[in-house]
């Protein structure tokens, strides 16, 4: 079946305006154009617009979804169509049902400040371990405390704030782009040390010398692979990843990438 854009966006809840511009874009391509000049969308147009709904969903500027649609498109090989997109949106699913467990967090949290606001409480104030969380940035506080040291803690929240709000929105966009190609690479059964997967972690290993407390000389490389075995090891960083499997392929292609240097 086709669809004139009018319908398409009526039914994304979007303009026609938008459409023609994800088509001047290269994003979403109308399946014909009308001796009219009419746009007109098949099935698998609608399924490539809801890829780039969802990736601006996650944050993701209109820049950034072309080069990941992009990895992904080149990632299918030559897998059927069907079979590509239901893969692609199948790492897309992880990816949402994360911010949906993320947001229930949140939306417990403000419901227990909510109704310690109005009932009697304890005279403790409104403080409590689980008031914040769902909001990442001070999730593990106590726990970065623990192991690393207040310091540790203070430098990374003076670093955060000092970011801004749009410094912080690049930052949340940029992890969320790795993210979601590691989860995409860990779909497509990628070998660790294959290209694709040497390209994803010199992206990490570049974004990881942007985290401030991060050591640099002799000691980077062990601060690495360190991290590589607790994203396997813990199933809170796992999750980023689509699970034990995707942090596995992180890991072991981060160690592959670490040798190759030497």
């Amino acid at each position: 079946m086709e669809y004139s854009i009018q319908e398409i966006a009526r039914a994304a809840g979007t303009t026609s305006r938008t459409l023609r511009h994800y088509d001047a874009l290269g994003l979403v391509r109308p399946s014909r154009v009308g001796h009219n000049g009419y746009r007109f969308y098949d099935d698998r147009a609608l399924v490539r617009l809801q890829r780039v709904l969802l990736l601006r969903e996650l944050g993701l500027g209109l820049d950034r979804i072309a080069d990941v649609l992009a990895v992904q498109d080149a990632g299918s090989g030559e897998q059927a169509p069907e079979a590509a997109e239901a893969r692609v949106l199948g790492a897309h699913l992880e990816l949402l049902t994360q911010e949906r467990d993320r947001v229930d967090r949140q939306i417990g949290a403000v419901r227990r400040t909510i109704a310690a606001l109005t009932t009697q409480h304890d005279g403790n104030g409104l403080m409590a371990a689980n008031m914040f969380d769902g909001f990442d940035h001070t999730k593990h506080k106590d726990e970065v405390i623990e192991r690393w040291g207040e310091n540790a803690y203070a430098e990374s929240d003076r670093w955060w704030r000092g970011l801004g709000d749009e410094g912080q929105r690049l930052w949340k966009e940029r992890v969320q782009a790795l993210n979601a190609d590691w989860i995409a690479a860990a779909a497509d059964g990628v070998a660790p040390a294959s290209e694709r997967a040497q390209q994803l972690a010199a992206r990490h290993v570049e974004w990881l010398r942007g985290v401030p407390g991060a050591p640099s000389g002799d000691a980077f490389t062990p601060y690495v692979r360190g991290l590589g075995e607790m994203y396997v090891a813990d199933e809170r960083f796992a999750a980023n990843y689509g699970g034990v499997a995707g942090a596995t392929l992180v890991r072991d292609a981060l160690h592959a990438h670490l040798g190759d240097r030497g």
